[in-house]
């Protein structure tokens, strides 16, 4: 179980995707001084300080039960993880410069003023040790939405550039060539023709009109490309009107993990303008926890107004399908467990969409202890699988999944993300696990009913 594989789960292929280990931890960016890095971050927070944040930070009671919601407190029990905790510089600003009682805490000193040290040291309390995975918001009794309040944070975490080496290079490279893995639209374009001819199957790329526009992940393109044969096949199978856009394929948001509204938006637009260019009905997000939080629930904010298109999670879509239909499926034999993504199960609310697709394939569904909307997050979420100084406590956290895993006896394994695909993989190897994660898409496909 101590077995270390020092392969990082972004370094597959590290030198053709620029990806590289620092050999000297860089954890900032740009050129300012450290007084100009405090007044850019606190400037942030400030500007974040809505009604809905100051109904939040005013109602924290302090009772701690956030912390046994989250997996890396529980797998070290180490204080500062406390959820809550980790939004401390973010809550000193608050209580000093827009409370009701500001004038007070200011006068008093009841809350200092935040230093360049503390915001140093909260770098890996926001980054490294929170995927926002939203369990604790599920469990606060005063409803505060924890985890959109770390996502505030990181706004000014990065604009003081202060984020972690390696989740600020890949958003970075989103922002430059359009992919954080570097998946451009002539990648994209290469690997559509190489799996059309290997699989004997039509992936469309740029159709002018199409009813479904199809997006894809990072991760999908270059590490399971089976998921677009797979979900080129399930679509034929339907007899679907549907297309690829190279100017609006890549889901993955960076932009937003990283603490940048801008790219965050430029990401999501991308998306938006090009199922409006090609009529889309409907938009299809790929197996990708964080791209269905982006697009389903942010995009319409960053539209500006309701979207012209429906937005379903691929899970959705599938279940849709199998609902009216569209998708007949043979049987799949033995019993399976299903991992719950955070951001599409409970932060998303399609917990039910993948079930009712496991039960049209007759499959024998063990449920994990804590299920569905409470499941346990894989740890690699939020950019954390990213940030390498975080792999000893994600794999503290993972050893969750394992027990969960374990206590249901199943057969098979899977999920309907790739993230949490590729964090399972990865912890598979660390432990040298005999588990292995599917995809729900695939599993699909390759029950398809002729």
């Amino acid at each position: 179980m101590n077995d270390i594989n020092e392969t990082h789960p972004l370094e597959f292929d590290a030198p053709r995707f620029g990806i590289r280990k620092p050999q000297t931890r860089v954890d900032r960016q740009g050129a300012l001084d450290d007084q100009a890095r405090v007044k850019t971050a606190l400037a942030s927070f400030a500007r974040d300080f809505s009604r809905a944040s100051a109904a939040y930070l005013e109602a924290c009671v302090h009772c701690g039960q956030c912390a046994e919601a989250c997996h890396f407190y529980v797998t070290t029990h180490d204080p500062k993880y406390t959820p809550i905790w980790k939004l401390e510089p973010f809550k000193q600003v608050y209580s000093r410069e827009a409370g009701p009682f500001a004038w007070l805490f200011r006068v008093l000193n009841l809350k200092p003023e935040v230093a360049i040290e503390q915001l140093e040291e909260w770098q890996v309390l926001l980054y490294d040790s929170c995927t926002m995975c939203g369990r604790c918001t599920m469990i606060c009794p005063m409803g505060i939405d924890i985890a959109a309040l770390i996502g505030l944070a990181r706004h000014g975490m990065f604009e003081a550039g202060l984020v972690p080496h390696e989740l600020w290079a890949v958003a970075e490279r989103a922002r430059r060539e359009g992919s954080p893995l570097g998946a451009t639209s002539k990648v994209l374009r290469e690997r559509v023709e190489w799996l059309a001819d290997d699989h004997e199957v039509e992936i469309p790329l740029d159709q002018p009109r199409a009813e479904i526009l199809v997006t894809l992940s990072s991760i999908e393109i270059m590490k399971y490309p089976q998921s677009i044969v797979a979900m080129a096949k399930i679509l034929t199978h339907m007899g679907a009107s549907w297309t690829l856009s190279s100017d609006g394929y890549e889901a993955t948001n960076f932009g937003m993990l990283s603490g940048n509204a801008q790219w965050q938006r430029d990401a999501s637009m991308k998306m938006i303008n090009a199922a409006i260019g090609c009529e889309a009905k409907t938009l299809i997000l790929p197996e990708c926890g964080h791209a269905y939080g982006a697009l389903r629930w942010q995009g319409a904010n960053i539209y500006g107004k309701p979207l012209p298109f429906r937005v379903l999670h691929i899970s959705e879509f599938l279940a849709e399908s199998v609902r009216n239909g569209r998708i007949r499926l043979t049987r799949m034999d033995g019993s399976l467990t299903f991992h719950d993504p955070c951001q599409i199960s409970r932060r998303g609310g399609a917990t039910q969409a993948p079930r009712e697709v496991l039960a049209a394939l007759g499959v024998e569904l063990r449920e994990m202890p804590s299920t569905g909307d409470m499941n346990w997050c894989c740890g690699g979420g939020g950019g954390v699988v990213t940030i390498h100084r975080a792999d000893e406590l994600r794999y503290k956290a993972f050893e969750i999944k394992m027990r969960q895993v374990a206590a249901t006896g199943a057969e098979a394994l899977a999920t309907s993300c790739a993230n949490c695909r590729q964090t399972f993989d990865d912890g598979q190897a660390h432990f040298k696990w005999d588990k292995k994660m599917q995809s729900l898409l695939e599993l699909v496909a390759d029950h398809l009913a002729a």
